[in-house]
């Protein structure tokens, strides 16, 4: 079945992995896809989709991507404020950049910032570069951000007094 919110995301393959398991009677193949879907405007949903065949687990990725969608507090094309995200060994740094920077960013983590709608960010990937640890690093730092507003109205202040 079919719904409208389909539509309006976008959809990427971030890794599409063989495993293998070995039985008593031999191998037996697998495949997993680690897929991300977005709406360019602070939505993005990450998804692992695991099946026999290549085409069914993208499916299932995709479809486990749009049920774990989240929305990003974004600021002019860009990030409010400063943030690092932490999965597993891998710690990413995400900053604010200005207006023609660009998407400063490596591995998943500058797939998942196009899809999210950001186009001026500075990022730095530590300890593992592993993809999906990276993506998952990412997506929690994403959300994390929090503009001066939500900050001001969580701690029942006014937004000036957030910023001085």
């Amino acid at each position: 079945m079919l719904n409208r919110e389909d539509n309006q995301y976008q959809e990427k393959l971030l890794k599409i992995s063989r495993v293998s398991k070995t039985t008593k009677g031999g191998r037996t193949i697998s495949f997993s896809v680690l897929a991300a879907v977005g709406d360019g405007e602070g939505k993005i949903g990450l998804g692992l989709g695991k099946a026999n065949g290549v085409p069914d687990a993208i499916r299932k990725a995709v479809a486990a991507a749009k049920k774990n969608v989240v929305k990003v507090s974004l600021k002019n094309n860009t990030i409010p404020h400063e943030i690092t995200g932490k999965w597993g060994a891998t710690t990413l740094w995400m900053a604010p950049a200005y207006e023609g920077t660009g998407v400063i960013a490596g591995s998943a983590s500058r797939e998942i910032l196009e899809l999210v709608g950001v186009h001026d960010i500075l990022t730095k990937i530590k300890g593992s570069r592993n993809k999906h640890n990276v993506a998952k690093a990412t997506v929690e730092a994403l959300k994390l951000l929090r503009t001066a507003q939500e900050i001001a109205a969580l701690r029942g202040l006014e937004v000036k007094d957030i910023l001085s």
